[in-house]
């Protein structure tokens, strides 16, 4: 069994940093590849291109977010 108190000790301003690091990287990958996948494969408008991008960095580190508060 994991002692929970070390873990505690641990997550300290180091681990929030790294966790906030996490989630930025996520929504930046996402954002960029759907970008890039919208804009270069697809040929949509640069609007639409950004919107897509907007929305997946969105759920992306929503989902990053989730992850590292397991």
């Amino acid at each position: 069994m994991r002692d929970l108190s070390t873990q505690a000790n641990r997550a300290g301003r180091g681990g929030a940093v790294k966790k906030w690091g996490y989630i930025a990287l996520h929504a930046t990958a996402a954002a960029v590849f759907i970008f890039l996948l919208q804009r270069l494969t697809l040929d949509a408008s640069l609007e639409s291109s950004l919107l897509w991008a907007l929305t997946f960095a969105g759920c992306a580190a929503g989902l990053a977010y989730m992850q590292a508060n397991r």
